[in-house]
């Protein structure tokens, strides 16, 4: 029995895929498990994931100790239909078709664990929003 296809890619992006995106990541595999996707990047990624947004997302029963920053691709960006920057800018390739969200969040480079729960938090309600309207494109039968 295989496994059924899942039902969105998303790619998340930030500019140094160590913080917002990462834990933005986290939280959709979490979550949605294998229905959706995942995948994250950035347009100058960083060397490390945030030591702060790893024991943030830990206290949330969530491990991403085990990801590293990876650079931002034209072809991650083609493969997704979703792309949902965090402050990239205009470094993100835009593709026709896609769903493109501007997800606004602090940046929590540099900040402590107290600094960046608020940020953890306010990324997962976005998570659960994103979840919920693919699944409701799901159950109207839009797989595009």
């Amino acid at each position: 029995m295989t496994a059924a296809a899942p039902l969105a890619s998303v790619l998340f992006v930030c500019v140094h895929n160590a913080g917002r995106s990462q834990m933005a990541a986290g939280f959709l595999a979490h979550l949605a498990g294998d229905r959706v996707e995942v995948r994250s990047a950035g347009s100058a990624p960083g060397d490390e994931v945030n030591p702060a947004a790893v024991a943030a997302m830990a206290e949330a029963g969530v491990d991403i100790s085990d990801r590293k920053p990876k650079i931002l691709t034209t072809e991650a960006v083609r493969s997704s239909d979703y792309v949902i920057t965090m402050g990239c800018g205009d470094a993100c390739p835009f593709f026709p078709g896609k769903e493109y969200l501007d997800w606004k969040l602090e940046d929590p480079a540099g900040r402590g664990v107290e600094a960046v729960r608020p940020i953890r938090d306010a990324i997962k309600a976005l998570v659960e929003d994103l979840i919920a309207e693919i699944d409701a494109k799901a159950g109207a039968g839009r797989h595009d």
